[in-house]
């Protein structure tokens, strides 16, 4: 799991940390299934349906055999209890990040970013939580002095995924990847 406000780089880390690790590994981002699939608007005010499908989205994809990277803002207010219940009804290792950056540096990462979200830094401001951690045993903070492949580095090691072998490797035998396998 990846948390963090917005703009501190959880989603380009877990989208290069599952290119790092490759097939087996399930990428759940929040603001896909929350923004793109459901059209919720953030907050908790008006009993939202992201948080119950992100849910059902990592114990069905752990399920058929995947490492799952969940990726979000996923606020501790919103999102906690139910994070805290999938980490503990987990059987299998866990590993819990939170990208620790200054509002300022927020803001900063947010200007840059190739298609930046339509929001005023004021309501950056509101979304913004300091230090917004679920008080999970073994929770990592990766400051924002950590580069990028810095922290994707340590959330590979940290995680175990530089050592796990996929749970659902690739067919051999299907046509697009015997296709690679070919010379020339």
């Amino acid at each position: 799991m990846i948390r963090g406000n917005s703009g501190s780089g959880k989603s380009t880390t877990a989208r290069e940390v599952r290119r790092r690790y490759g097939r087996g590994a399930a990428l759940v981002e929040q603001d896909y299934l929350r923004r793109v699939l459901l059209r919720e608007h953030g907050g908790t005010a008006h009993e939202p349906v992201a948080p119950a499908l992100i849910d059902a989205t990592v114990r069905t994809t752990l399920g058929f055999g995947y490492h799952v990277i969940l990726e979000g803002i996923l606020d501790s207010a919103g999102h906690g209890t139910m994070l805290r219940r999938l980490v503990a009804d987990h059987p299998g290792p866990t590993a819990v990040f939170y990208l620790e950056v200054s509002f300022a540096e927020t803001v900063r990462r947010h200007h840059r970013r190739a298609e930046p979200i339509p929001v005023s830094e004021d309501q950056m401001r509101q979304w913004y939580a300091d230090r917004d951690l679920l008080g999970l045993p073994g929770e990592h903070v990766l400051p924002e002095s950590s580069t990028f492949d810095e922290s994707v580095a340590a959330v590979l090691h940290l995680s175990g995924l530089t050592s796990a072998a996929p749970r659902t490797p690739c067919p051999t035998r299907c046509p697009r990847c015997a296709a690679k396998s070919l010379p020339g």
